[in-house]
């Protein structure tokens, strides 16, 4: 099965090797058709502490690091 790879943003970078991902999806409402947005944050794993708020980075799925931390991140595509 292939892994999954999100877009998100950097929220919080304060715990060692983790940074919190906010990955927002848009969907258009069933009944009003108006466009929605919803968000989830994400606990990904940050080998070298390098990834800092505001980073637009992808992060993809990985067996799980700790108890809620299953993410890592792959690459970042914007500072």
């Amino acid at each position: 099965m292939p892994k999954r790879i999100l877009q998100g943003v950097v929220v919080s970078d304060k715990n060692e090797k983790t940074v919190v991902v906010r990955v927002e999806r848009r969907f258009a409402h069933p009944l009003l058709q108006k466009t929605v947005r919803r968000s989830k944050k994400y606990k990904a794993h940050d080998e070298n502490n390098q990834y800092k708020i505001g980073d637009v980075v992808s992060i993809e799925e990985c067996a799980p690091i700790s108890k809620d931390k299953t993410w890592t991140v792959v690459s970042v595509q914007s500072k």
